[in-house]
């Protein structure tokens, strides 16, 4: 499997995650500015704000790693391991997972590179 070949990923399945490395937690992740209330980094009431202003805050604090503006989206930093910042390294759990991203709830069944796959490696 290589995460950056898709058609050598493997056909998902439930249950498939239990003893997985999450190398899908290396794929750049966009979320929307309800994601990112969604999973506690502002409050509802900032997501109101200037998203510009929004981005340089999260940019700051190692949140994000840059903003769309044209389409509103934000994408999540990485660790220099390309791991999701939100991803505990220890665990390989996320840190997030009650409140995660739509972009991640819904990956690798609805979205990703290829929907219905993921880069499953196991543990």
């Amino acid at each position: 499997m290589d995460i950056n070949k898709p058609f050598t990923w493997r056909r998902y399945r439930d249950g498939l995650c239990h003893d997985c490395y999450a190398d899908c937690c290396k794929m750049l992740v966009e979320v929307s500015v309800q994601d990112l209330v969604k999973m506690q980094v502002i409050e509802q009431f900032d997501a109101d704000g200037p998203l510009k202003d929004i981005a340089k805050n999260l940019k700051k604090s190692g949140v994000i790693k840059r903003f769309n503006q044209k389409h509103e989206t934000f994408t999540l930093a990485q660790f220099s391991n390309r791991d999701c910042v939100f991803l505990n390294q220890e665990t390989r759990k996320c840190n997030v997972y009650e409140n995660r991203p739509n972009t991640c709830r819904d990956n690798p069944e609805i979205l990703g590179p290829r929907p219905g796959f993921c880069p499953y490696e196991r543990k």
